[in-house]
């Protein structure tokens, strides 16, 4: 797809021109193909229990099976348009400027209602599509792991997980098709990832990767999309995959777990790396280039606008708290202090510390258990 990016170690990570460089060359093609490295793994030990945290998983999975056909209201109409405007459309340089956002003597200034209002339309197709997009990667990952987890217990539970990935694959694609008014291709910082962490041998990259990196950051990004979106479809449909979500990342919790407890340092130095810069690719892919692309705005400089002109660090509220959730499952799994806290000052500059010690997604799910609730509501 493009070059890799560099890390802390290796360049300067908040280089706006060395970030905008990478892009993705695949855009028009329909199949992206990507060498899996992993060995199969079977494994001849079938008793159940020798992991109860995961067998108690895995049985709640079972019962919080759903059907996006039929357990979605898809007969609700979504006008877009009047969807943005009861959120809120800026009008000129003032309202920005109430977030301390200042467009005067910018590419942005000359626009109004009308050009803010497509921004905002643009950025919710966007976003659903790298939705869609996150949501097959993960597809793909959890199949992965299906074959190479060496215990029967992870295999029970990843072949209920690609179950619900090919489900939110469906919807997220199903919504964008009939409620929304255009698609996006992968934004190349998540398509790099998925791409390192398909490529990665060892079976716990694919769970770090996907689970702890990648679905944390949806679970939260998922979170604040249901928190504001007034369209009712999208509530209902984020409500519901967020309950499975939440069961996915307390997954990578308690398998990693048990796994790094018996790690050396070293190797949990190359988790450390990974770790961040799969931080690094998610952040970089919240600048939104495409969008401004389809815009025709010139990317630099409207993204130096919303961040600091000489770097491109995570100051955006909104960015860090979607890093709440792999702040502290990092902490739990031991990766934010070994070999002297390394990944621990990486995450501090990017602004993300304050999460250190928010609730680890290990029990966490359970609050997240929307199907159980609505059965329970139903009288089912």
């Amino acid at each position: 797809m493009s070059e890799q990016i560099e890390t802390s170690d290796r360049g300067d990570v908040n280089d706006l021109d060395a970030i905008l460089a990478i892009t993705n060359t695949d855009v028009d093609e329909a199949v992206h193909a990507v060498r899996d490295n992993a060995d199969a793994i079977f494994t001849w030990d079938y008793e159940k229990g020798k992991r109860p945290a995961l067998n108690k998983l895995y049985e709640k999975a079972k019962g919080a099976q759903w059907n996006g056909e039929t357990d979605l209201d898809w007969s609700i109409d979504v006008d877009q348009e009047a969807l943005v405007e009861q959120v809120g459309v800026a009008n000129g340089p003032e309202d920005l400027m109430a977030f301390g956002i200042d467009i005067y003597g910018t590419v942005l200034e000359g626009w109004g209602h009308a050009e803010w209002k497509e921004h905002q339309i643009q950025t919710q197709n966007w976003s659903l599509s790298q939705f869609l997009h996150g949501e097959q990667g993960a597809l793909v990952c959890t199949a992965k792991i299906v074959e190479t987890v060496p215990w029967i217990d992870a295999k029970y539970y990843a072949a209920t997980q690609v179950m619900d990935e090919a489900r939110h694959v469906e919807v997220f694609a199903k919504y964008l098709d009939t409620k929304l008014s255009g698609h996006y291709p992968i934004n190349t910082h998540l398509g790099l990832l998925l791409d390192d962490i398909i490529t990665d041998s060892r079976w716990d990259m694919t769970y770090l990767g996907m689970q702890i990196m990648v679905e944390g950051l949806a679970l939260a990004a998922f979170g604040m999309a249901h928190q504001t979106t007034p369209d009712p479809l999208l509530k209902q449909l984020l409500r519901y995959v967020m309950s499975d979500e939440a069961r996915h990342v307390a997954f990578g919790v308690l398998s990693l777990k048990e796994f790094y407890d018996d790690l050396s340092e070293a190797e949990l130095f190359e988790r450390q790396e990974f770790a961040f810069e799969a931080a690094m690719r998610m952040r970089n892919r919240f600048l939104q280039q495409e969008v401004w692309e389809r815009l025709g705005v010139d990317v630099k400089d409207a993204i130096k606008i919303f961040a600091k002109p000489d770097e491109v660090k995570n100051q955006d509220p909104f960015q860090q708290l979607l890093f709440s959730k792999i702040v502290p499952n990092c902490k739990k799994l031991g990766l934010l202090d070994a070999n002297d806290g390394w990944l621990r000052k990486r995450f501090d500059t990017l602004g993300v510390m304050q999460f250190e010690f928010a609730d680890n997604t290990g029990e966490e799910y359970l609050a997240f258990d929307a199907v159980t609730a609505d059965r329970e509501a139903a009288g089912a």
